[in-house]
């Protein structure tokens, strides 16, 4: 029986590739017509023109948790299921979220370095303990960041679109939420309804004394603005996995010492990319089956 077309809209680990092989006539490149599956990561753009030109398609398979940048209504409007790997990157991103905070506030990278440059004495550090936390976006990644920071911060608030079942404050809006916070975490979904909510405004309300740590899109920063507030002295630091036109990082964001950054690695673990590949596999493997996908969005 041939193999169904499936074009990989954006290379994936060998392991993912090997698996996919054996189910489909994989595609690089250019898509063929007869493309029924498209594989792509969580920042692949796919709107209404590229179903289009795909009359066959029949599912989008996103590795990762990201799809920001999928058009689901013309997708649903053209019969297309588009799946994503929720919940098996939660704790690590959580983990990475954390590790950053941590990593400014107690300078650990300028200590790093100047252990390596052979020098010993060093600035003195803030301590972690006691902050206020906020939170902007409160689902399965939000949740799991204020259960890592909830047994040494001084208390934690929350913004998002509704309330939650939570023993936390919930705030009105962003620059509300980091004007009642030391350290601002980012972990709500990209899009328009989030682009650049994070401007100039809401870095003056977190204040000289707090940092901003996003794991979410680069997308809700407005990148220039928080360059700005860090060099002169707005807020005190900032831990960065996520920028707005990656994988380019301004030159500015990587001269400051009070940045800890990162390439994207939220879900970056060997367990979670495997539990992301298998359930790639499991969303295809179902709809190849006829039945429902695992974990479908559209």
């Amino acid at each position: 029986m041939a193999k169904l077309d499936l074009f990989l809209a954006q290379p994936q680990s060998a392991t993912l590739e090997a698996a996919l092989a054996e189910r489909f006539t994989l595609h690089r490149g250019t898509a063929p017509a007869t493309t029924r599956a498209v594989v792509g990561g969580g920042s692949l753009r796919w709107g209404a023109a590229d179903c289009d030109r795909l009359p066959a398609l029949e599912i989008v398979a996103i590795h990762g948790v990201g799809h920001d940048g999928i058009d689901l209504d013309a997708a649903r409007a053209r019969g297309v299921r588009v799946t994503i790997t929720p919940e098996v990157l939660t704790d690590d991103v959580a983990d990475l979220a954390l590790a950053l905070w941590l990593a400014v506030e107690r300078a650990v990278v300028a200590n790093d370095r100047a252990v390596r440059d052979g020098g010993w004495g060093v600035p003195l550090a803030r301590r972690a303990t006691g902050r206020r936390v906020g939170i902007f976006g409160l689902g399965q990644i939000g949740r799991a960041i204020a259960a890592r920071a909830a047994p040494f911060a001084g208390g934690i608030g929350y913004c998002a679109r509704s309330a939650k079942d939570v023993p936390f404050e919930r705030l009105p809006d962003v620059a509300a939420l980091a004007a009642a916070s030391d350290v601002l975490f980012l972990a709500a979904p990209g899009g328009a309804a989030t682009q650049r909510v994070v401007d100039a405004a809401v870095l003056d309300a977190l204040g000289p004394g707090g940092v901003l740590v996003n794991v979410a899109r680069g997308s809700l920063v407005d990148e220039a603005a928080l360059v700005s507030a860090l060099e002169r002295g707005v807020i005190a630091g900032a831990g960065l996995d996520v920028f707005a036109d990656e994988p380019r990082v301004p030159a500015a964001l990587r001269a400051l010492p009070q940045v800890v950054l990162a390439p994207h690695q939220g879900s970056a673990t060997r367990e979670a990319r495997a539990a992301m590949e298998a359930l790639v596999l499991a969303n295809l493997d179902a709809w190849l089956a006829g039945k429902p996908p695992v974990s479908a969005i559209a």
